[in-house]
């Protein structure tokens, strides 16, 4: 972990994607969404074949109480423990233990993912670390757990050597290992992070790095939620049936499995609050109504790495603007001490009437819209942008 880091601490978060039946009359609809300007309605909840997992933050929490959010949290030290190198030992001559790798180049890499660990006193590199703690927190908040059993270590390690993908990501069910084995551990693990290496020793598994996605990175802008900051690595996997689940009752009161459409829709009837990171990431997985299709499009695309996204914050009149790297007032600077001139802003109706934008406009915490007009990078999606409704124009 990164003690240098001024105004951020060190997090990681996984977009927990997994399938359910359909009907027949709806496979016929699961096909990917045109991209004109990110322009559409969201697709019907039934055009899915698929839900994503969202946990409801405790009211008592510091940050962000009660919003649903993917499952995540702070990188521990553990995370970077040296131990991980006897769990991962069959891997230890590979690249960063088998993971596939990035063509982006290392200067444009996000400093999460760039940063020399070695250089921080840990052989762990990020991308490893930074997946364990996705997975740990996710096994701590959720109960799902997503390990690969020694006995699959050797065809593991030969997929790797051969140069094959390795993105299969099974989960502990019940009869793999006891449900009271798994409570005993989920406590300890909760008590103290470290125990999530001495579990996957004694249980002999291998945290599954591997099914997860590099899928992006973003830091918590400044003077909105709090003092609190974190620069977030998210992660995407997607599993082929939905795991046993269950909220750890102290900071995750509640757990929801929905279509990422159902997400978005329930949020505008103010049914619950989620950030502006998650509706931004749901309204991109709206263009991927196929789990198998969403599953070979992050599988591929991480492969080119990713870009950091430090949202600069403006206000107009009463609400705000996000703004997003690529858009034409994002500045330069993001220190937070330059000012944004908003005045030759115009005010666009929709993202059709002017370019260079790349934005998330909140009206309240429950009347968010994305105005998105540039190409994003390293072959990403672009969101489904919903049309402005009639009150958000004549607030624009």
């Amino acid at each position: 972990m990164n003690t240098a880091l001024k105004h951020w601490k060190e997090a990681a978060t996984l977009i927990l994607a997994a399938g359910h039946r359909l009907g027949v009359d709806t496979l016929s609809s699961r096909t990917p969404l045109g991209s004109s300007h990110g322009r559409s309605h969201l697709p019907h909840r039934s055009s899915f074949d698929y839900d994503v997992l969202l946990l409801k933050r405790s009211s008592k929490s510091r940050f962000m109480p009660n919003a649903y959010v993917f499952p995540g949290g702070l990188v521990d030290s553990s995370d970077f423990s040296s131990e991980w190198l006897d769990i991962f030992k069959s891997f230890r001559n590979s690249p960063s233990f088998g993971l596939r790798s990035v063509k982006q180049p290392a200067e444009t890499r996000p400093p999460i993912f760039a940063t020399d660990r070695l250089k921080l006193g840990s052989p762990i590199p990020g991308e490893v670390a930074f997946r364990i703690c996705a997975l740990r927190e996710t096994f701590e908040e959720s109960g799902v757990l997503l390990v690969v059993p020694k006995p699959e270590e050797k065809s593991l390690l030969k997929s790797v050597e051969d140069g094959c993908v390795i993105d299969k990501a099974p989960h502990c069910k019940a009869d793999e290992l006891r449900s009271g084995e798994l409570t005993k551990w989920r406590t300890l693990v909760n008590q103290n992070p470290s125990n999530f290496v001495r579990m996957c020793r004694e249980l002999e598994v291998l945290p599954n790095i591997w099914a997860l996605h590099e899928w992006g990175n973003w830091l918590t802008p400044a003077d909105r939620y709090g003092v609190k900051r974190f620069d977030t690595a998210f992660f995407i996997c997607c599993l082929q049936e939905t795991p046993h689940t269950l909220q750890d009752e102290k900071e995750i009161v509640r757990f929801q499995w929905s279509t990422p459409s159902e997400v978005l829709q329930s949020y505008r009837a103010q049914e619950f609050w989620i950030a502006p990171p998650q509706f931004y990431e749901l309204s991109r997985m709206c263009r991927y109504p196929s789990l198998n299709d969403l599953h070979s499009f992050s599988s591929r695309r991480a492969t080119e790495g990713c870009e950091q996204w430090l949202p600069v914050v403006v206000t107009r009149d009463e609400h705000y603007i996000s703004l997003l790297p690529g858009d034409k007032l994002y500045p330069s600077d993001t220190s937070g001490k330059t000012k944004v001139d908003t005045s030759t802003d115009p005010h666009p109706e929709g993202p059709q009437d002017d370019s260079g934008l790349h934005r998330i406009v909140i009206m309240n915490p429950y009347n968010t819209t994305l105005q998105v007009t540039i190409t994003p990078k390293y072959n990403h999606l672009l969101p489904v942008v919903e049309p402005l409704s009639h009150d958000s124009k004549s607030q624009l």
